[in-house]
């Protein structure tokens, strides 16, 4: 376990390292999913995956949520930005680390959306990996949703909004039943039960106009040259394929698609990792090339776009 502050606030992170550090090493900073923890479960894989290719992770749960300070259950995506860029300051003063070979890794939602805002954000990260991320947090929204249920949605928080004007004192709902809308198969699904009961079942509606903001669309041009890769999933019902492949299609040189088909949002995590998790642990090797030199090349055309399609069974 280690800490750091972020604003003032005392974050709680997770630094994983390979057994046999003797010097220093890149390292991967990853803030949780969407209403993720650090020790999910989940994460583990990847994790294990990385520290065998010699690298050091660092997870944190972000303020507000799990062992980290701050205002409990705050859903606010720039909030989770600036903890984000603190971590990844707080791997510079540690003399285990290769401060010339820093990444990010991001998955789920607003996890994989807030890695392409880290690698738009912080010059300091060489490679970076969003895994089935969100684009736009008011289409996400929006998508979970029939018509009528969205202007109800938007009514409400307009009202909302006003209340607190006049009042100071705003409405409190369910992330996960009044912000987002689980699907059925999340309602089933047991990928995150280790941590479920641990995720606040209360967070202010504001917090919904924070997410209707939160557009990593809007900036994943900036992130070049950095390498990024995304991941998708082909007919995902949490967040939306062509959300990842509107990242992937703005996005600079170099960068990498993933789509796994024949799946689902929550099962491609196990049946398709054996595949996808190489892929990624190769992505942060051909990224941490440089060290303290820098080289640049030029890739032929066929060179620069490069797609993955991961395959299954009908």
């Amino acid at each position: 376990m280690v800490e750091f502050y972020s604003d003032g606030s005392r974050m709680s992170g997770i630094l994983r390292s390979p057994d046999d550090v003797t010097d220093r090493c890149p390292a991967i900073v990853q803030g949780p999913g969407w209403l993720g923890l650090k020790d999910a479960k989940l994460y583990l894989p990847y994790h294990e995956a990385l520290i065998g290719a010699g690298y050091q992770v660092l997870i944190f749960d972000y303020r507000g949520f799990g062992d980290s300070g701050g205002d409990r259950g705050l859903l606010l995506p720039h909030l989770q930005l600036e903890d984000l860029i603190n971590a990844v300051t707080y791997l510079t003063t540690r003399d285990d680390v290769d401060l010339d070979n820093l990444g990010v890794f991001g998955s789920g939602g607003t996890g994989g959306g807030n890695a392409v805002l880290l690698a738009a954000t912080d010059r300091r990260i060489r490679v970076a990996v969003s895994q089935v991320p969100v684009a736009d947090g008011e289409d996400w929204l929006h998508r979970m949703r029939r018509e009528y249920e969205w202007r109800e949605f938007l009514d409400r928080i307009d009202a909302d909004r006003k209340q607190r004007a006049v009042s100071g004192v705003g409405e409190m709902v369910h992330p996960r039943e009044e912000i987002m809308v689980a699907t059925p198969e999340r309602r089933a699904s047991k990928v995150k039960a280790d941590v479920d009961d641990r995720i606040p079942n209360s967070v202010p509606l504001r917090c919904a106009e924070a997410i209707m903001r939160y557009k990593p669309i809007d900036v994943v041009d900036l992130v070049a040259p950095t390498p990024l890769m995304f991941i998708g999933v082909e007919g995902d019902a949490v967040t939306p394929t062509d959300h990842a492949f509107a990242l992937y299609n703005k996005a600079g040189a170099p960068k990498k698609l993933v789509m796994q088909r024949h799946t689902t949002h929550y099962a491609a995590y196990a049946q398709y990792g054996a595949e996808v998790i190489p892929e990624i642990v190769a992505w942060y090797r051909a990224g941490f090339d440089g060290g303290a030199i820098d080289m640049h090349t030029t890739p032929r055309s066929d060179e620069v776009i490069q797609t993955l399609v991961v395959k299954g069974t009908e």
